[in-house]
């Protein structure tokens, strides 16, 4: 599933705002894959967010259309 995942920049769904993916890592525990990604906009909670793969690249469902949560725009 790694491999899924390219580093670049990528447009969230729903709030149509932009984040880095950095890379792929695994949880301590589970060794789940992970994505590292950034955001690119002002954001007072934090820069830096984890992501499980696996929901990072679900459907979601946005004015009753599926849609990937998370679109590849381009490279950094």
């Amino acid at each position: 599933m790694v491999n899924v995942i390219k580093p670049g920049i990528y447009k969230h769904s729903k709030s149509d705002r932009e984040y880095r993916v950095h890379f792929v890592a695994n949880h301590s525990e589970t060794l789940e894959d992970m994505v590292v990604y950034e955001a690119l906009y002002e954001n007072d909670k934090s820069k830096f967010w984890v992501r499980p793969v696996k929901m990072f690249t679900e459907e979601v469902v946005i004015d009753r259309v599926k849609k990937p949560r998370f679109v590849f725009v381009r490279e950094k």
